[in-house]
């Protein structure tokens, strides 16, 4: 009745079954730590970004940093190389409307904003997928164990409990196997999914103060 007995007693198709919920969860708990670095990160240069936005550094020299800077990947940083980018090219090629100019620059932090987003949200479907049917595979393996265990039953006079415990515990094992691979991945999905939201609304609030800045400084210009 050991957990290596019950695997070897195993029929192939229970074998199958386990062998894709393992596997499913070990690529899971990969994506997890990898997601949870990224986040971190993410976190840490978005803090330190915003102290040196808001340091009161000139922006064409905090522009220049940042292209200079061999690791300035980060996603705010990202955000406001798209804005000031476009910003400058807008002016530089004699545009002198204003609101022409702001909404190419918003357009511009828009879509950085959208390639972050997907960025932050990469693998969290396949942590939600896992997360969804492997519970499900794990019953379906529970299924055709009990119904195996049945069937050898079916060619025994009398039925006693040392007889069905086996194959009842080798039914149950996929299932077990299935919830174990399933709940980190729910956890790690919902924990995850809720950062990268309260990630992008700092992104958003970002680029909405951002464009302020640069709506005062392109009016004040013009008049």
């Amino acid at each position: 009745m050991s957990f290596l007995t019950l695997i070897g007693n195993a029929s192939w198709v229970v074998l199958l079954v386990l062998l894709m919920l393992i596997m499913a969860s070990a690529v899971s708990w990969v994506m997890i730590v990898q997601r949870g670095l990224l986040l971190r990160v993410t976190r840490q240069s978005m803090v330190e970004f915003e102290d040196r936005f808001w340091s009161g550094m000139d922006l064409t020299q905090l522009y220049q940093d940042v292209q200079k800077e061999e690791n300035g990947d980060s996603g705010l940083e990202q955000i406001f190389k798209a804005g000031f980018r476009e910003f400058s090219r807008l002016r530089s090629q004699g545009a002198t409307d204003a609101d022409a100019i702001m909404e190419g620059t918003q357009r511009a932090m828009r879509v950085a904003i959208s390639r972050e987003h997907e960025k932050l949200e990469m693998h969290l479907p396949f942590l939600a997928s896992v997360g969804s049917t492997c519970p499900y595979v794990g019953l379906f393996g529970t299924v055709v164990g009990i119904m195996n265990s049945f069937r050898g039953l079916a060619q025994v006079q009398q039925a006693t409990l040392a007889s069905v415990a086996p194959g009842i515990a080798e039914a149950l094992l996929t299932t077990a196997v299935g919830l174990v691979a399933a709940i980190p991945a729910v956890v790690a999905y919902n924990r995850y999914s809720s950062r990268v939201e309260v990630i992008l609304s700092s992104y958003e609030t970002f680029a909405d103060e951002f464009s302020s800045i640069l709506h005062r400084k392109v009016h004040s210009r013009t008049q």
